[in-house]
């Protein structure tokens, strides 16, 4: 009877631990670990290139890939949200951007509380950082501009790059060269807030073809290169230009820019029932949602774009703007023939074809300001250049229009303006506008031009007409 018993127990002990055994094989084999942050790219407070950046974030544990997506994994540049796709895969999730992400900007990446690991438990808390990001070096623009004719044999050669990207200790005379032929020209490089100029120990030679040469030596402060090297070609001033004087300066080259009867860098805004006739309308570095007031304004013959489009349209007006930079610095630098001092008010005046600067702001008021082709021998051909050296103002009402006589072309007169031009209520307006902030219309003002401005906003204030020149 004892021994009944004893093994009788053994066997109660026996069945426990087979039950304990067989239970604990039912649980999963990975241990039920709540999902953290194990590690992120870039890492918090870092400076990195902004070029074909993917950010990421790897968890502890295996996640489930549904609960990874753009709605849990959130990136914003200065408090704007970022457009790109999530992946995931072996505990990394990675953020590709569908654009390069803006110079010098607070990056924040968000991993949402939302994301869950493969047993369903979600993070503790939504987890934060955040990084900025440094690009490498741009040149936005060149002068003399490419292929440019008749140079002056004293002119700068200059580049100047998008703010803050560059290392100044990288701009010498090995990455900032000038050749004729191959035939090294000696001289001095210097760098000033963002514009690096090639001087020239003796003065260039008439009639010859140089080529400058920005290389990719010039780095910004992470070390990282210039893409590509920037090379441009110029012909020097000689006998033969001199037949154009009569006839103004060369004409200012808008390229690609003059397809858009607007372009802006930041915002594009209409009011009421604006008219642009066969010309686009476009923003870069500006977003699409920076444009408003289409409808109710109308673009027959043309279309928007902006820089956040995608490939092509996107690029093209960055290119746009790439081009309306040459052509400003073409139209600042233009001293053939040389230019005339204007002082105080234009309204009143006819002028020939030429150049005509102010130093400081430049004003039309006083009644109308006549340009006068002279018919033969420049007709169509000839150019007028205003530099004016910082706001432009024309005052409608009156007086303050433009009026072409002679055989003049509204498409051959440019208005280079230092920061910003402002056109008057009702004002008829001739001319491309070329500024380097931003343009505004007066209300019932038309514009046979365009209005391109470089860093800053167009502004529509009410039933504007831009016609093609």
């Amino acid at each position: 009877m004892k021994k009944f018993k004893l093994w009788s127990g053994m066997a109660l002990l026996l069945l426990i631990m087979m039950i304990i055994v067989t239970g604990c094989n039912n649980v999963d084999d990975e241990p039920r670990l709540a999902p953290e942050v194990f590690s992120v790219y870039p890492i918090a407070e870092q400076e990195v290139s902004g070029v074909d950046l993917r950010i990421s974030v790897t968890f502890n544990v295996a996640m489930n890939p549904a609960t990874i997506t753009t709605s849990t994994f959130a990136v914003k540049q200065d408090g704007v949200p970022v457009l790109g796709t999530v992946t995931y895969d072996n505990l990394t999730a990675t953020f590709t951007p569908a654009k390069r992400l803006e110079h010098h900007v607070k990056v924040t990446a968000t991993i949402l509380k939302a994301a869950k690991n493969s047993n369903g438990q979600s993070l503790t808390s939504d987890y934060n950082w955040d990084f900025e990001t440094c690009h490498p070096p741009n040149v936005v623009s060149v002068s003399p501009s490419n292929n440019s004719e008749c140079v002056a044999l004293d002119q700068p050669i200059q580049a100047v790059f998008a703010d803050g990207e560059t290392n100044p200790s990288t701009i010498t005379t090995s990455t900032f060269t000038l050749f004729a032929g191959e035939t090294p020209i000696a001289g001095t490089v210097t760098y000033t807030g963002t514009t690096a100029t090639f001087t020239p120990t003796n003065e260039l030679s008439e009639s010859t073809v140089y080529t400058a040469t920005i290389t990719t030596g010039v780095k910004n402060y992470l070390g990282t290169p210039l893409e590509n090297a920037r090379i441009w070609n110029f012909t020097t001033t000689g006998p033969s230009c001199n037949q154009v004087s009569e006839c103004g300066p060369l004409n200012v080259d808008l390229k690609t820019a003059g397809d858009y009867g607007i372009l802006a860098g930041t915002a594009i805004t209409n009011v009421g029932l604006s008219v642009i006739n066969n010309l686009n309308v476009g923003i870069s570095p500006g977003f699409r949602s920076s444009i408003t007031g289409f409808p109710p304004g109308v673009i027959l013959n043309g279309a928007i774009y902006a820089a956040d489009d995608i490939a092509p349209p996107g690029a093209l007006v960055t290119q746009a703007q790439q081009d309306l930079a040459d052509a400003y610095l073409f139209a600042q630098n233009a001293t053939s023939p040389a230019p005339v001092i204007i002082t105080g008010d234009l309204g009143g005046r006819t002028l020939v074809p030429g150049i005509y600067k102010s130093e400081s702001s430049m004003l039309l008021q006083s009644g109308d300001l006549i340009l006068d082709g002279g018919q033969s021998p420049c007709d169509e051909n000839a150019v007028w250049i205003f530099q004016v050296g910082s706001a432009f103002t024309s005052v409608g009402g009156t007086g303050g229009n433009v009026i072409l006589i002679g055989g003049a072309k509204a498409g051959r007169v440019f208005w280079q303006v230092g920061s910003s031009a402002t056109i008057g209520d009702g004002t008829s307006f001739k001319g491309n506008i070329l500024a380097f902030t931003s343009i505004t219309l007066g209300a019932g003002s038309t514009v046979e031009g365009r209005a391109l401005a470089r860093n800053g906003a167009v502004t529509l204030a009410g039933a504007n007409t831009i016609n093609k020149p």
